[in-house]
């Protein structure tokens, strides 16, 4: 043979591929088959890269373990995972019930692509009893997208009941568990049936790769969302899969760290003058701690507090003293950050006047000795 066809030939994979402790990272397109009869064997066969290959396939199903699932679907991003199970499973003239709390890009998915494809959204007040709620879901009504606690004022909802009066009226439950990451909060084992996460957050844990994932019990779900993924085309490379498999190894470990700092700093916040409220759900006497004492196994490192009245100027100044928390948007990494709230509750269809400005921080894995001092530090420009 030509050196041309011995080179297209050359450097086949090894049958046997030695053991490592992560999967292997494959890179292909193509997908080759044992014979004839696997070309349309999609049953039995993975016939398109695509679709994923081992490490995708190991991602999967350690988050499927982790959930409880049948099996999990990945998606690109987070709100890639939250709008694309929603397209997998809504129709036109179906319509969603979406919680009010819920993040600003979902409402911005529900407003401009949902409903143009005919899909009615009606949002509904966080505080709405889980009776209430169900009550005013109309014969049309498909499923209820939930956020609990909401990821930036932290209202929880009473999920096990809200997923049970759902299900006794054929309505599906989903709910964005990016805060629990699956560990500390298993939405399939009270009842919902669809568990969504934006992997980017904590399971990645390092900031630097973009994933979504939507688990579920019902085989007939798993396929439905599955489905989705491949109309829609949407993929995930084996790099991001290896990465998001390599944060969940340590999950349990930064977030027990994350959620003893944070409960420790939100504790210390709520002793501080300039400080009117402390909304974390783990904290004795927040709002929702009832539910998430019954709930939860754990907590993260994200809560919001509520400043005393004071201007735009100040809330500035807070934010531009800070040395260790940074500014910005994302959350469940390594880092510690902080964002001023109040300017992304303008969107909100059920106004909420908290008394001040709402600040959101994310306590990472620094000291927090350290990061009290830093939060001190805004608070002295603040008050100044």
């Amino acid at each position: 043979m030509s050196d041309e066809t011995r080179l297209i030939h050359a450097g086949k994979v090894a049958e046997t591929l030695v053991r490592t402790v992560g999967p292997p990272i494959q890179k292909g397109s193509t997908v080759l088959l044992p014979n004839a009869a696997a070309l349309y064997d999609d049953d039995n066969y993975l016939t398109y890269g695509r679709a994923g290959l081992s490490a995708q396939s190991c991602l999967q199903d350690a988050l499927a373990m982790l959930e409880g699932a049948e099996g999990v679907t990945l998606y690109p991003s987070g709100i890639a995972a939250i709008s694309g199970a929603a397209m997998a499973l809504l129709k036109a003239g179906d319509e969603i019930l979406v919680v009010d709390s819920v993040y600003k890009p979902v409402r911005r998915f529900c407003d401009s692509v949902l409903k143009r494809f005919g899909v009615g959204v009606t949002y509904f007040d966080p505080r709405l009893s889980p009776e209430t709620l169900v009550e005013t879901a109309s014969a049309a009504t498909r499923m209820i997208l939930l956020e609990s606690p909401g990821s930036l004022s932290f209202e929880m909802l009473d999920i096990p009941r809200i997923a049970g009066l759902a299900r006794a009226r054929g309505i599906l439950t989903a709910i964005d568990n990016t805060w629990g990451a699956g560990l500390i909060f298993k939405p399939l084992e009270h009842g919902v049936d669809i568990s969504l996460q934006a992997l980017t957050k904590y399971v990645g844990g390092h900031s630097d790769v973009f994933m979504g994932s939507a688990a579920a019990r019902d085989p007939k779900l798993v396929r439905q969302l599955a489905d989705g993924v491949n109309h829609m085309g949407w993929a995930v490379s084996g790099e991001d899969a290896y990465a998001m498999l390599r944060g969940l190894r340590t999950l349990p470990v930064r977030m027990a760290r994350q959620s003893e700092s944070g409960l420790a700093i939100a504790a210390w916040l709520r002793d501080q003058p300039e400080v009117a409220q402390v909304l974390h759900p783990a904290l004795p006497g927040a709002p929702g701690h009832a539910l998430w004492t019954r709930d939860y196994t754990g907590a993260c490192g994200l809560f919001s507090i509520v400043l005393k009245p004071g201007a735009t100027e100040a809330v500035d100044a807070f934010l531009d003293s800070l040395k260790l928390f940074g500014l910005g948007f994302s959350w469940g990494g390594f880092e510690s950050l902080a964002i001023w709230c109040d300017p992304q509750l303008k969107v909100r269809k059920f106004a909420y006047d908290y008394g001040g400005p709402l600040i959101r921080l994310h306590v990472g894995l620094e000291n927090p000795d350290d990061l009290i001092a830093d939060l001190r530090r805004g608070l002295d420009a603040y008050r100044g």
